[in-house]
């Protein structure tokens, strides 16, 4: 989302922009003939056939059309790493003197070091990757993610430019209703990063009266097995799975009273910033990259990554901090409203790109 919204702003803010893609979706391709350019949302989108399924991508088609356009681009942008097609891309671009723009979007991080792949990781890192790395440009998300990718390598720069985040058209939620039990969300893909069972695993310390509803899907082996948690610990009554949620995404974000995202790695946050647009606080661990933007704004709690410290503040907010929540419901949405304006940051990217142009 964040990736196409940049570049149908890009466009209309008369950048010439074009994407190229591969037909991944998921284990499936996307129903888009390869090799023909179409205009997605006013910019010119060129698909490319896969020939892996799992998340090499690899795409001789779309290197080759790389190697005979790149001179035409004043900066390639490639978005994620670990993939054969952002890695050859890189070096492509790289050897046609084409400046390239990295943004890693959670890929570069002592975290995905240790999590899935990891020999392949590090000997694709020191064989190539590296050497790759450093003669890039990098744009992170959040001073975290920033932070993170320094410890790897040295960039030839390092610059921050938050995502660009939908934010909902129109304010007019149905009114709230009052409830003595406190309403929980967690929204967000399942997988094991997003710490999920932390979250789990601290309600049974939870003394105030709650429900949680858990909106999103992942791996349906590692779904029931979060479900066998959570039946373990006596929650199955106390918890609603409702699977992956978008058209109503607003409201169902309104309709709660804490967001939490507990995660154990992210490098920004989207979901974050949807809670926050309409009013919604959030309770996240202090390793989403957005912690520093929820706790210099005051828009909500930062938590450690342990069942422990989330109950607390679970608990604590609820018993002593009413107000917090309703003074994050009353000034959030127009602080979000402001600072991710959409013709605000396609100046900062545009700019951005203008100075790598120079360099």
């Amino acid at each position: 989302m964040s990736v196409s919204m940049l570049a149908e702003n890009l466009v209309k803010a008369g950048v010439y922009t074009e994407v190229y893609a591969t037909t991944a979706n998921g284990k499936q391709e996307l129903p888009v003939t390869p090799g023909e350019k179409v205009m997605v949302g006013g910019v010119p989108v060129t698909y490319f056939k896969r020939i892996t399924k799992d998340h090499s991508h690899y795409s001789p088609t779309l290197l080759k059309q790389l190697r005979g356009e790149a001179k035409r681009f004043d900066v390639v942008h490639i978005h994620a790493w670990w993939n054969l097609v952002s890695i050859f891309s890189c070096l492509i671009a790289l050897k046609n003197k084409v400046p390239v723009l990295l943004s890693a979007r959670g890929t570069l991080s002592p975290y995905s070091f240790q999590n899935r792949n990891i020999g392949v990781k590090w000997a694709l890192h020191h064989l190539l990757g590296k050497t790759l790395l450093k003669k890039c440009h990098i744009h992170a998300t959040s001073k975290r993610e920033a932070d993170a990718i320094s410890s790897l390598f040295k960039p030839q720069s390092m610059t921050v430019i938050q995502n660009f985040v939908k934010l909902p058209k129109e304010r007019n939620f149905a009114a709230r209703e009052y409830s003595p039990v406190f309403k929980l969300l967690f929204f967000s893909r399942i997988e094991e990063k997003k710490g999920l069972d932390l979250l789990i695993k601290a309600l049974p310390d939870v003394t105030i009266p709650y429900r949680l509803t858990i909106a999103g899907d992942g791996e349906p082996d590692y779904v029931e097995s979060l479900k066998t948690l959570a039946a373990d610990n006596g929650l199955a009554d106390k918890i609603d799975w409702i699977g992956f949620q978008n058209e109503n995404k607003f409201d169902l974000l309104y309709a709660h009273d804490l967001f939490v995202l507990p995660s154990y790695d992210e490098n920004f946050g989207n979901a974050v910033i949807e809670s926050l647009s309409v009013g919604t606080a959030v309770l996240i661990s202090e390793e989403v990259g957005l912690e520093d933007y929820v706790n210099v704004n005051s828009m909500g709690w930062l938590c450690h990554t342990n069942p422990a410290s989330i109950a607390w503040h679970i608990n604590n907010i609820v018993i002593n901090d009413k107000d917090g929540l309703n003074r994050i419901r009353e000034f959030a949405p127009g602080i979000i409203a402001d600072d991710f304006m959409e013709a605000h940051l396609v100046k900062k990217y545009a700019d951005l790109y203008e100075e790598l142009i120079v360099k």
